[in-house]
């Protein structure tokens, strides 16, 4: 079955390929400061991939949703996502064949506030759903952007059952292409199994 936990991460390196990343701030009469990447830190959390490019959204209704989307090889992206902001449920799907938890997923709420972020390997789709109006969201990724590689599959895939925090009878707002996405049934994986199953975020 799906699963979901949405709770404080240990310091150190955990057990699942998705992390959710807590940094620290440090405040005063001013305001804060937070490191939100170090190469150092996030290798000790056994994240050594390099980011090549940074990307930034505006999504103004509430209840937008943007995927659940990749890039196949040799194209793929991990990904380290943040909400700078409003509020987002932010959710990672396996999509690695093979993978004892495939079509499984996590998901947890990023916002400005908790400055929280979710780090999501390659092998995985990825998606957001705002839960306030006008977000912003920026991600790191390790691969510039391919569209021969774009991939997507549906948000709503009954298969996945991702629970998207949304009123009941809602439907949320989506691009065209994210309203035609294949079911994960229909979706030949290109991605290898790594040996580490999918986790719920701890």
């Amino acid at each position: 079955m799906p699963f979901v936990k949405q709770v404080s991460i240990r310091s150190a390196m955990t057990d699942g390929p998705v992390q959710l990343i807590r940094p620290k701030r440090y405040g005063d009469a001013r305001g804060w400061f937070t490191e939100v990447y170090s190469v150092p830190a996030f290798e000790n959390r056994g994240i050594s991939c390099s980011f090549v490019q940074d990307n930034h959204s505006l999504s103004v209704p509430v209840f937008t949703l943007r995927g659940l989307h990749f890039q196949t090889p040799p194209r793929g992206q991990d990904k380290l996502v943040r909400c700078i902001r409003g509020r987002i449920f932010d959710v990672a799907v396996d999509i690695r064949r093979d993978s004892p938890t495939y079509g499984q997923w996590v998901g947890a709420e990023l916002s400005a506030e908790n400055g929280d972020q979710l780090f999501i390997p390659i092998g995985f789709a990825h998606g957001f759903l705002t839960l306030e109006p006008d977000c912003e969201v920026t991600y790191k990724c390790s691969d510039t952007y391919a569209p021969d590689h774009d991939g997507g599959i549906r948000w709503d895939d009954a298969a996945i059952g991702i629970d998207w925090p949304m009123p009941a009878g809602s439907t949320p707002e989506l691009s065209a292409k994210d309203t035609i996405q294949p079911l994960l049934a229909d979706f030949d994986s290109p991605f290898p199994y790594d040996g580490r199953p999918l986790a719920p975020l701890a």
